[in-house]
C-alpha cells in the first residue's frame, strides 16, 4: 500500500500504467479523425469550388486529454485509491481486536461494525492475521476469550454474528488470557471500547500493551449508553429515572411507553441539567392508559439498560370508596374512609360515589365502609361485577353488625364471604373480660404471608363468624385467639373480603398501623390476579427475553429460571437475562437498570496508549467514483466524435445536452431514505401522513416504486382529502413501520429471507393494524399461491415463511376494496390478468381491515411518474388503464385508513329514501 497521507493506494503496482500515457498520446495524435461524409453535387463544384492545400490529419489537442483523463481515471481505479486512508498497522505481528459487545455497546454498535470493518481490510490488505475477543460472557455461559489465529476473512465471517448481550461485559476475565497469549512479534492492539468503566479496565490496558501498540476508541459521554430505572411501585405519578456517565453539558432525552401489544401510549420528556447525571421523566397518562403500560424505553438509546418492562406490580388500580353516610365517614380522624383515603391513595386512584356510579366505570376494588343492607339491584351489580374479576373489601362498624339477620330470618343475606353472628364481640373495656387482642403470623397460603406484625396492633372489637366446615379455609388473618380477622371467598374471577373490625380508630388500632397499608396493597394487588409469590413456587420460568438492543425476544435454551428471592440482588446474567418470567398466574419483570449500581465514562488509561473516537475521518474507497467519472468523460467523448462528424451539426444545444443526459446511467427520482436517527425519523414521519414502501436492494426497482408510490400521492392529494407527504423508503429491522398505514412490498426473486430482527418487526407490524401489499410485478404469476409457479411467487414464499401469515383468498365482488372509493369490478396495474387476494377478516376484526394483500400486476409501475408529472411507463390499455390503476391505488389506501365504513349497509335504504324525497 502506497501511503501518501490523505490519499493512499491499495495497489500502487498498477500506478506505473500512468507511464505509457505519452505513449498513448502520441498514439492518439498520430490517428487521423474519422472522415465526415460531404454532399458534393456537381452544380456547386462548378459555381465555386477554391482548392484547400491542407487537410486535417491530426486528432485535436482537447480530445487528446480528454481521452488521456478518460485512460487516467481507468488506472487510478484499479490501484484502488482511497481517501483518508486508515494509518498502518503497526508492529509485526497479528492484529488484535477486543470489541465491547455488552449492554452498553448497543448505541454504538453500527459504529463498532463500521470501525472493526476498515480495520480488517487494513489486516487484509497487509496480509496479517487476526486475533478477536469479545468482553461478554456468551449466551451459553462461556467466559471472555481470545480467538486462534485468524485470517481477515474468517474474522469478518464470526464477527458478522456478534451482537451485543443484555448484561454488562467481564473485562477481568480477559486480563488472564491476554497474559496467557503467545504472539510473534509486536502486535497491533485495538480496543473498540462501549465508553463505560469497569474496574478492571486499567489492569486490561495494561496487560494489552505488552502485546504491542494499544488504540482505545471510545465516544464522547453524549453518545454514551444511559440507563432507565422503573418507576417506583405504587406512586402517585409514572415517573422513571434516567441516569448518564458523566455530567457535562445540558442535555435533553425523551422516554416512550409502550402497551404489551406495541402501541405507543405516550412520550415524556427528560431534561439533565449541566453536570448533572440523573434526571426524570414523568408521564402524564390517564389512569387506563397508565395500566397498559408494559415497556418503557429510552428514544434513540436502544439498549437492554434504556429498558424497563413492568409487570403487575407498577398498575395503579382504581380503587372506589362508599360509605352509608359520606360525609361522616370522611370526618377527620374519625371517619370511615379517612384512614382508607390515607392508605390507599398513595399507590391506588381512588373514586367516591355511589355504588351504580363506582360499577359503571373500570373498577379493581370497590370497598365499602360499614356498609349494612345492600339494596336487590346493588346487590345483583356487585355479584356480576365480581364474577368479572373485581374485588369487593368491606369492613365491619355499627351498621353492619346491626343488619346481621338473626339465625332462621328469611331476610335477604347480607353480601358476605362467611355467615356472622348477631352483634359484635368487644375484646377491651370495663364490662368485658377479654383484652385486646393482636394478630396471629399470617399462614402460607394467605395474601399476607410474610408481612410482619406489630406488637401495638390491637383489635378491641370485632363481628364474629359463624363456625362451618370451610370456615377455615376462608380465613386469610386471625387474632391470637384463632377468631377469624379477615374472611374471603372466590366469586367468579373475583373475591369477596371481609374485615371484621372497623376501618377507622373505633374498634382497634389497625388502621392507623403501616401493617394496614401492607394489607391493603396485597389486596389490591390481588384485584388483578397477583398475590405475591405463588403458593410453592420459588423460580419462575422466562417467558420473553430482552436483546442487547433492549427488544423481547423468545427465551434461548441456555435461559434458567428466576428464582423468587429478595435475600441478594440477582445481577443479569447468561442465565438470567433481564426480562419476562412467569406464566398466566405469576409473571415478573427482571430489569437491568436498578441493578447497575455505578454509571462512569471510561477511565484514564496508562501512557503510552492512544484514545480516539469512532467520529473521526472515515477510509472511503473512490475506485467507484473514479469509474463514474470515466464512464461520464466516455459520453462526453462519444458526444464529441458524433459532432465532428457532423452528426449532430443540425441539433440545439439543449437537445445535445438531452442527448447527453440519455447516455447517463439511468437515474429516475432519487430515493427519498428515512434519516439514520430515530427521533428525527419518528418526527418526519408522524408530522405529515406518508405512504411507505419496503427497499429491496435492487436499485431499478427501488427507484420505480418510490416514482409509482409518489405519483399515487400526487393522485391522492387531487382527489382525496390526503395530503400525503414523500414517501419514504424503509428495511424491516432497522426502521419502525408502526408510522405507517400501508406497506408497499415489491417482491423481486433476487429477496432473501428475513433475519429474525425483520420478521420480528413485521410480525408486529401485521399484529398492531398495519397493512402490507405484496406485489409480485409478474404477469399470470398468482394463480393460486398454492403451486411455485415463478421465481417472485418462490421469492414470496421465502420472505413470508418466518411469519405467521394469514389464510388469503381472492376479492369478491362484494368485498369494500371494490367500493372504498371508487366503484371497481378488476384491480388493474401495468399487467391486467393477475387477480387480487386477501386476508378473510371479519367487521369486528382490525375494522374488517386485511393485514395481508398479495397482487401480481404491478401497480407501482402503473402508477409511477417523473419529475415532470409525465409517466414512465407505457400501459397496453393506455389512458384508461393507467386511471383505472390509479383508482384501484386510491381505493386501497382509503380502505387501509378508514377500514369497513363502506361495507356498512344498514342505512342505505334510509338514505335512499332522503333522496327520494
Amino acid at each position: 500500500m502506497l501511503d501518501l497521507g490523505v490519499i493512499a493506494f491499495a495497489q500502487p503496482a498498477l500506478l506505473f500504467a500512468l507511464l505509457a500515457l505519452p505513449a498513448l498520446w502520441l498514439l492518439l495524435r498520430l490517428t487521423p479523425p474519422a472522415p465526415k461524409r460531404q454532399l458534393f453535387p456537381a452544380l456547386r463544384l462548378l459555381l465555386g469550388l477554391q482548392p484547400r492545400e491542407e487537410t486535417p490529419a491530426r486528432t485535436p489537442w482537447w480530445i487528446l486529454l480528454l481521452r488521456l483523463a478518460i485512460a487516467g481515471c481507468l488506472i487510478l481505479a484499479a490501484a484502488q485509491p482511497l481517501l483518508n486512508p486508515t494509518a498502518r498497522l503497526g508492529g509485526s505481528g497479528p492484529l488484535v481486536l477486543l470489541i465491547d459487545n455488552g449492554w452498553s455497546a448497543a448505541p454504538l454498535w453500527q459504529e463498532k461494525q463500521t470501525a472493526w470493518g476498515a480495520l480488517l481490510d487494513q489486516a487484509e490488505r497487509q496480509k496479517r492475521p487476526v486475533i478477536v475477543a469479545a468482553t461478554a460472557p456468551a449466551r451459553d455461559g462461556a467466559q471472555p476469550a481470545f480467538s486462534d489465529l485468524l485470517s481477515a476473512e474468517q474474522a469478518r465471517e464470526r464477527l458478522s454474528t456478534l451482537t451485543p448481550q443484555p448484561w454488562p461485559p467481564a473485562r477481568g476475565a480477559l486480563v488472564t488470557a491476554a497474559r496467557n497469549l503467545s504472539l510473534e512479534g509486536s502486535a497491533q492492539v485495538v480496543w473498540l471500547s462501549d465508553g463505560v468503566a469497569q474496574p478492571a479496565d486499567r489492569e486490561l490496558a495494561a496487560t494489552l500493551q505488552r502485546l504491542g501498540a494499544l488504540t482505545v476508541l471510545t465516544d464522547p459521554p453524549g453518545n454514551l449508553a444511559k440507563l432507565l430505572e422503573p418507576p417506583e411501585r405504587g406512586g402517585s405519578e409514572l415517573a422513571v429515572l434516567l441516569r448518564r456517565a458523566e455530567g457535562g453539558l445540558p442535555e435533553r432525552s425523551f422516554v416512550d411507553a409502550y402497551a404489551e401489544d406495541g402501541r405507543l401510549l405516550g412520550r415524556a420528556e427528560a431534561l439533565f441539567e449541566a453536570e448533572a447525571l440523573e434526571a426524570t421523566a414523568a408521564f402524564n397518562l390517564p389512569i387506563e392508559l397508565r395500566n397498559e403500560a408494559a415497556r418503557l424505553s429510552i428514544a434513540g438509546n436502544e439498549s437492554a439498560g434504556g429498558v424497563a418492562l413492568l409487570d403487575e406490580r407498577w398498575r395503579r388500580r382504581p380503587v372506589g370508596l362508599y360509605a352509608a353516610d359520606s360525609l361522616e365517614a370522611q370526618r377527620p380522624l374519625i371517619g370511615e374512609l379517612f384512614f382508607l383515603d390515607r392508605a390507599l391513595a398513595p399507590f391506588t386512584e381512588l373514586r367516591y360515589g355511589g355504588i351504580a356510579e363506582l360499577l359503571a366505570r373500570d373498577l379493581s376494588v370497590l370497598v365499602l365502609a360499614d356498609v349494612g343492607r345492600l339494596t336487590p339491584e346493588e346487590q345483583t351489580q356487585i355479584e356480576e361485577w365480581m364474577a368479572g374479576g373485581g374485588l369487593l373489601l368491606r369492613f365491619a362498624g355499627p351498621r353492619l353488625a346491626a343488619a346481621v339477620p338473626p339465625p332462621g330470618s328469611q331476610e335477604t343475606p347480607l353480601l358476605l364471604p362467611v355467615d356472622l353472628r348477631q352483634g359484635d364481640r368487644s375484646l377491651g373495656g370495663s364490662l368485658s373480660w377479654d383484652q385486646a387482642s393482636g394478630l396471629s403470623p399470617f399462614a402460607p397460603s394467605s395474601p399476607f404471608s410474610g408481612l410482619a406484625i406489630p406488637e401495638d396492633v390491637l383489635v378491641e372489637r370485632q363481628v364474629l363468624a359463624e363456625p362451618s366446615i370451610d370456615l377455615a379455609n376462608r380465613t386469610w388473618a386471625r387474632l391470637k385467639d384463632g377468631t377469624p380477622l379477615v374472611t374471603a371467598s372466590p366469586v367468579g374471577e373475583g373475591w369477596n373480603v371481609l374485615f371484621h373490625t372497623s376501618a377507622n380508630r373505633d374498634w382497634g388500632t389497625l388502621p392507623i398501623s403501616g401493617l394496614f397499608v401492607d394489607m391493603l396493597r396485597r389486596l389490591v394487588d390481588l384485584s388483578e390476579g397477583v398475590s405475591g409469590n405463588a403458593e410453592g413456587v420459588e423460580a419462575l420460568p422466562p417467558a420473553q427475553l430482552l436483546d442487547g438492543f433492549g427488544r423481547l425476544t423468545s427465551p434461548w435454551p441456555e435461559a434458567a429460571d428466576l428464582p423468587l428471592t429478595e435475600v441478594a440482588p440477582l445481577l443479569p446474567g447468561p442465565q438470567t437475562p433481564p426480562g419476562i418470567y412467569g406464566d398466566r398466574q405469576e409473571r415478573r419483570a427482571f430489569n437491568l437498570g436498578p441493578l447497575i449500581e455505578e454509571l462512569a465514562p471510561l477511565g484514564e488509561m496508562p501512557g503510552g496508549v492512544t484514545v480516539s473516537g469512532y467520529q473521526g475521518d472515515r477510509e472511503r474507497d473512490l475506485t467507484a467514483w473514479l469509474l463514474a467519472a470515466a464512464l461520464l468523460l466516455a459520453s462526453v467523448d462519444l458526444l464529441l466524435a458524433l459532432w465532428l462528424r457532423g452528426l449532430l451539426r443540425g441539433l440545439r444545444p439543449a437537445t445535445a445536452a438531452l442527448a447527453l443526459a440519455c447516455l447517463l446511467p439511468f437515474s429516475a427520482q432519487a430515493q427519498n431514505l428515512p434519516p439514520d436517527d430515530p427521533e428525527l425519523f419518528a418526527l418526519q414521519a408522524t408530522s405529515e401522513t406518508r405512504l411507505a414502501y419496503v427497499l429491496t436492494g435492487v436499485p431499478s426497482v427501488d427507484r420505480v416504486t418510490h416514482a409509482g408510490i409518489m405519483g399515487l400521492s400526487e393522485i391522492l392529494a387531487l382527489r382525496t382529502s390526503i395530503e400525503a407527504a414523500e414517501p419514504f423508503g424503509v428495511t424491516p429491522g432497522r426502521d419502525e413501520l408502526a408510522f405507517f398505514p400501508l406497506l408497499y412490498w415489491p417482491v423481486t426473486p433476487e429477496q432473501n429471507p428475513l433475519d429474525s430482527l425483520a420478521q420480528q418487526a413485521v410480525s408486529e407490524y401485521l399484529r398492531n393494524g398495519g397493512t402490507i401489499v405484496f406485489d409480485l410485478r409478474e404477469e399470470q404469476a398468482t394463480r393460486g399461491l398454492s403451486n411455485l409457479a415463478s421465481p417472485a411467487e418462490a421469492a414470496l414464499r421465502r420472505i413470508t415463511s418466518g411469519l405467521d401469515m394469514p389464510p388469503l383468498a381472492p376479492v369478491g365482488p362484494d368485498h369494500v376494496l371494490t367500493k372504498a372509493f371508487y366503484l371497481l369490478q378488476d384491480f388493474p396495474g401495468r399487467f391486467t390478468d393477475g387477480p387480487l387476494w386477501v386476508e378473510t377478516v371479519g367487521e369486528d376484526q382490525n375494522d374488517g381491515v386485511a393485514s395481508v394483500i398479495v397482487t401480481a400486476n404491478d401497480w407501482a409501475s402503473a402508477w409511477a411518474i417523473d419529475e415532470a408529472g409525465r409517466p414512465l411507463f407505457p400501459l397496453v390499455g393506455g389512458k384508461t388503464q393507467r386511471e383505472m390503476s390509479f383508482r384501484v391505488g386510491v381505493n386501497l389506501v382509503m380502505y387501509a385508513m378508514t377500514g369497513n365504513y363502506k361495507a356498512d349497509q344498514v342505512h342505505i335504504p334510509f338514505i335512499l329514501e332522503r333522496l327520494g324525497q
